[in-house]
C-alpha cells in the first residue's frame, strides 16, 4: 500500500499570481506656471462586489518632471480567467493633502491587466487623456513576483540498516518531510511511497515544489521522519533528522548522510539506521506568465453548432434567435471567452467555423465550414467581428445535423502541428446544444490533440443532457479510447444553464464573468503542462524598460 499520493495544497487548483506594475510617463502637460508639474499616479482596480473602481494605491510625487519614472510599484493579484479593468490617473501635486480634489488632474488611461500581460515585451503604452485631449503618455510594465513561482526539487533517498520494527518480518519504511512554520511548528509537506519488507530501502526519485517544502527559503529547517507502515494504520517511528534545502542542494554526498535518532528515546545516543541523499537538483518551473512574457500567443478558434436541434432561428424559442436587445447564449459565450483571450493575441484575428449545417448553393452538409464563407481566409477581427460573422451566417444556411466534433478538432489540430515550438497555443471554443454524434471519433481526436499545443473549451447551451461530455472533461482520469491515452487533460466543459441557475439576480454581466472564469481557469495549467511535457522553455523577451533613452 502506498502513501505517496499526498499532494500538499491540492485543494487550490490555481494559486493566485501576483504581478508588480511599474509606471512611467512621458511628455506630460505642464500644469504649473513657474515650474514643471510635480506628478504622481493613482491606480484604481474594480471591486468585484460593487463593480466600481476603488483606489488601490499611489506612487510617490516626483518634483518638476514631465517624464517621471515612478519608483513605487503596484502589486495586484492576477487571474487569467477574469476581466480585470484598471485605471491610472495622473495628477500634478499642489499640496500635501490626500484629497485628490486638491491637486490638478493631468489625465487618465484605462486598460485591463490582461492587456498589460499580453502586450509585447510586457510593456503597454497608452495616451493619457482628459476630455478627449491627449495630455501625455503612460507606460506600464509588469513582472510576475518570483515568490509566486514554484521551482521543484527532484530528490532520491536510500536507507541503510534501518531498525527492525515488525515481529515477523522487516520494516515497511517510508519518509515524511515536514516544513518548519514561522512559529516553529511543523507541517507535513510530502510523503514517499512505502517500501515493503526491507531495512535497506531505495525510494524512487520524487518531485516536490520548493514553496511546499521550505516556502522557497533554502535555509528553513526541514524535518524528516522515517516510519514503519502498519496495516492497522498505526505509525511506528523508526527515527528522524533535521536539515535544510541548502544542504541538500549544495552539500556533498558525505554531508547528506543522516543518522536517525529519536528525541524522546530513553536510550541516549542510540541510532536507528541512516538515510542518505542519493541525488538532488532544483529544476526551474516556468509559469504561465513566463511563457506569455516570452512571446507565446493564444490563438483563439471558435466553432458554432448549427444543428437543427437548436430550433429555427426565426423562432423566439430558438437558441440561435437574434434578439436586438439581448444576446443569445451563443453570443454570450463568445463574448465571455473572447473578451479575455483576445488580449493575448497581437493581431486579434480569429478563425470562426460552423458545423452541422447545410450550405449554399446545393445544401451540402459541412462540419467545419468558415462562418464568413471565405475558405482561404476564415479570420475575422475582434470579438465584435465574431458576433457579426455569426449573425450574417444564420440567414444563409439551413440548420441540420448531426453533431460531429471530430472534424473541427482535427482541423484545429492540423494548424497546431505547425507550432510545436510553443510560440502559439491554440484554444478551441466549441459551443453546442446537443449530444455528440461521433463520440468515438471525438475521443480519438481529443487524445491526438493532447500531444499538440492546444486546449478545448466546450460550452453547452440549452437544456440537453450533457452527461456524455463529462467523459471528455477527464479531470480525475486521463481520457482513454482503446489502447490510446491522452497525454494530459485538455478539455473543459461547462453547461451554460447551470451558471444561469446559480446566478442569484440573473445579471448578464455576472453570468458572463462566471462563465469565463469556469471555462478558462484551467488554460494556464494546460499550457504550462504541455510546455513541460515537451521540454519547452519561454522564448527570449525584449530587455526590460530602462529610463535611458526615454520611450
Amino acid at each position: 500500500m502506498s502513501t505517496g499520493g499526498f499532494q500538499p495544497g491540492s485543494a487550490t487548483a490555481n494559486p493566485v499570481s501576483k504581478v508588480e506594475l511599474t509606471v512611467c510617463c512621458r511628455n506630460l502637460r505642464d500644469m504649473d506656471v513657474f515650474s514643471k508639474s510635480d506628478p504622481f499616479c493613482v491606480l484604481y482596480t474594480v471591486n468585484p462586489r460593487t463593480g466600481q473602481f476603488e483606489e488601490n494605491g499611489r506612487t510617490e510625487t516626483i518634483d518638476n518632471n514631465l517624464n517621471p519614472d515612478f519608483a513605487h510599484k503596484f502589486v495586484v493579484d492576477y487571474f487569467f480567467e477574469q476581466h480585470q479593468p484598471l485605471r491610472f490617473d495622473v495628477y500634478d501635486s499642489d499640496s500635501k493633502s490626500r484629497n485628490l480634489s486638491s491637486h490638478d488632474f493631468i489625465g487618465s488611461a484605462q486598460c485591463t491587466l490582461g492587456q498589460i500581460v499580453g502586450s509585447q515585451g510586457g510593456k503597454l503604452v497608452q495616451d493619457l487623456r482628459k476630455q478627449q485631449k491627449k495630455y501625455g503618455t503612460i507606460i506600464i510594465t509588469y513582472e510576475e513576483l518570483s515568490s509566486c513561482k514554484q521551482d521543484e526539487a527532484v530528490m532520491q533517498f536510500q536507507g541503510f540498516k534501518l531498525a527492525k520494527k515488525d515481529l515477523f518480518g522487516k520494516s515497511d519504511p517510508y519518509l515524511t518531510f515536514y516544513r518548519c512554520n514561522e512559529n516553529m511548528s511543523f507541517t507535513v509537506a510530502y510523503r514517499t511511497d512505502v517500501l515493503k519488507n526491507t531495512l535497506n530501502p531505495t525510494w524512487k526519485p520524487f518531485k516536490v515544489p520548493l514553496r511546499t517544502l521550505c516556502n522557497g527559503d533554502l535555509d528553513r529547517t526541514i524535518k524528516v521522519e522515517c516510519c514503519d507502515w502498519n496495516r492497522d494504520g498505526s505509525i511506528d517511528l523508526i527515527g528522524e533528522f533535521t536539515t535544510n534545502m541548502r544542504r541538500f542542494v549544495e552539500g556533498s554526498q558525505r554531508d547528506n548522510v543522516y543518522t536517525l535518532t529519536k528525541e524522546k528515546s530513553k536510550k541516549k545516543g542510540k541510532t536507528y539506521g541512516t538515510i542518505s541523499l542519493m541525488s538532488c537538483r532544483v529544476q526551474k518551473m516556468y509559469s504561465f506568465l513566463d511563457f506569455i512574457h516570452g512571446g507565446t500567443e493564444l490563438s483563439f478558434v471558435v466553432a458554432i453548432d448549427f444543428t437543427a436541434s437548436n430550433g429555427a432561428p426565426h423562432s423566439p424559442q430558438s437558441l440561435h434567435h437574434i434578439n436586438p436587445h439581448m444576446p443569445n447564449q451563443y453570443e454570450q459565450a463568445i463574448q465571455s471567452v473572447g473578451t479575455i483571450i483576445q488580449e493575448y493575441d497581437t493581431d486579434k484575428l480569429f478563425p470562426v467555423f460552423g458545423f452541422g449545417a447545410k450550405l449554399p448553393p446545393n445544401g451540402a452538409i459541412s462540419h467545419d465550414f468558415p462562418v464568413n464563407f471565405n475558405y482561404q481566409n476564415p479570420f475575422v477581427s475582434n470579438v465584435d467581428g465574431i458576433i457579426g460573422a455569426y449573425r450574417n451566417c444564420l440567414p444563409q444556411i439551413q440548420l441540420h445535423g448531426p453533431t460531429n466534433f471530430a472534424p473541427i478538432i482535427n482541423r484545429v489540430a492540423r494548424d497546431a502541428q505547425g507550432f510545436m515550438n510553443g510560440s502559439n497555443f491554440f484554444v478551441l471554443l466549441i459551443i453546442t446544444d446537443g449530444i455528440i454524434s461521433d463520440m468515438d471519433f471525438t475521443k480519438v481526436a481529443v487524445i491526438n490533440a493532447s500531444k499538440l499545443p492546444m486546449a478545448i473549451i466546450i460550452v453547452g447551451v440549452g437544456n440537453a443532457d450533457f452527461s456524455a461530455m463529462e467523459h471528455l472533461d477527464s479531470d480525475d482520469n486521463l481520457l482513454r479510447h482503446g489502447d490510446k491515452v491522452a497525454d494530459h487533460d485538455i478539455v473543459q466543459f461547462v453547461p451554460f444553464s447551470e451558471i444561469v441557475h446559480r446566478s442569484e439576480n440573473r445579471d448578464m454581466g455576472a453570468i458572463q464573468a462566471q462563465l469565463a472564469k469556469e471555462v478558462l481557469e484551467e488554460i494556464p495549467d494546460q499550457l504550462v503542462t504541455w510546455m513541460k511535457l515537451h521540454h519547452i522553455k519561454p522564448g527570449t523577451v525584449p530587455p526590460p524598460y530602462s529610463a535611458v533613452g526615454r520611450a
